[in-house]
């Protein structure tokens, strides 16, 4: 948990929840604070299984997978080459459309020029290409005269993308079963604050959608899921023009490692379902391997 990301505050918040939950499970848990002796700690505790709470860049993307893989400790969530694919928003949609999943265009552009001169028509939106969380999004709304003024820490290259105006929907799957649809409402965007304060956002489970659509967004994440290699648990976001109809139903990005928070989306799912936080992080300690 933890760690040095972007999203440490998310990762140390999913991670408490998860630790106590697995205590109420009967399992000794030691919680870890990744740092650079990371390696070290995991030599000293020699776990049976690691559960992977860290959000974000070194801890979403392949890097602490292939750790593991390297120690043999069998962890949870998805492996080095879906974690890394996933983390990767234009090798995501690459994938994405290998399968035949429907995307909006986008192009990686320098930062430098992204500030200098709108490299797309707006409408668009501008992030990183491997964070998540909403972190670092620029919205360039049509009738911009000017080209954002990105912050310096973004990256060198950014994705920027077609603006997909819509609904804010996600499904989660669990092993090979997508779980159901939940209908995300906020006041404006679905950034950060919206994602993890208590009252940022209102969310609808299961979604009141058309039955064509929620079979959709039922399929595609199962479909994501399975073209990214993910395993464990996973979450599809989804924007929808409801003008459209499935013709205005676009993937945005699958997370391999949900938030575990409080107000986050998946473990609602979940108990939508019927199933407990607990023994949802149980399931998740039970089905840790190695060569994921």
């Amino acid at each position: 948990m933890g760690g040095p990301s972007a999203e440490r505050e998310v990762s140390l918040s999913s991670g408490r929840e998860c630790a106590a939950a697995l205590r109420d499970e009967g399992y000794k848990v030691v919680e870890v604070d990744a740092g650079r002796d990371l390696a070290m700690r995991l030599s000293e505790i020699a776990p049976d299984v690691v559960f992977n709470a860290l959000h974000g860049r070194w801890g979403e993307d392949g890097c602490v997978q292939g750790l593991l893989e390297w120690m043999q400790i069998p962890y949870t969530h998805s492996g080095v080459l879906s974690s890394a694919l996933a983390m990767d928003k234009e090798a995501t949609k690459a994938a994405y459309r290998a399968h035949g999943l429907p995307v909006v265009d986008s192009i990686l552009a320098p930062r430098d020029e992204v500030r200098r001169r709108h490299v797309m028509a707006p409408p668009y939106v501008v992030k990183p290409n491997n964070e998540g969380s909403s972190v670092g999004i620029y919205i360039v709304h049509e009738a911009a005269n000017a080209p954002p003024q990105l912050a310096d820490d973004m990256p060198e290259m950014v994705m920027v993308e077609t603006y997909a105006p819509g609904r804010e929907l996600t499904t989660t799957v669990m092993g090979k079963r997508a779980l159901t649809v939940t209908d995300i409402l906020t006041d404006g965007w679905y950034d950060y604050s919206a994602k993890y304060e208590v009252g940022g956002s209102t969310h609808v489970v299961p979604a009141d959608l058309p039955g064509e659509i929620f079979t959709a967004c039922m399929d595609y994440a199962q479909r994501a899921h399975e073209a990214l290699g993910c395993r464990g648990l996973s979450r599809t976001d989804f924007r929808w023009d409801e003008t459209r109809g499935k013709d205005g139903l676009i993937l945005l990005e699958t997370n391999t490692q949900p938030g575990m928070t409080p107000t986050s989306l998946s473990p609602e799912q979940v108990r939508a379902l019927g199933m407990s936080f607990g023994a949802l992080c149980k399931w998740m300690v039970e089905d840790a391997s190695c060569l994921r």
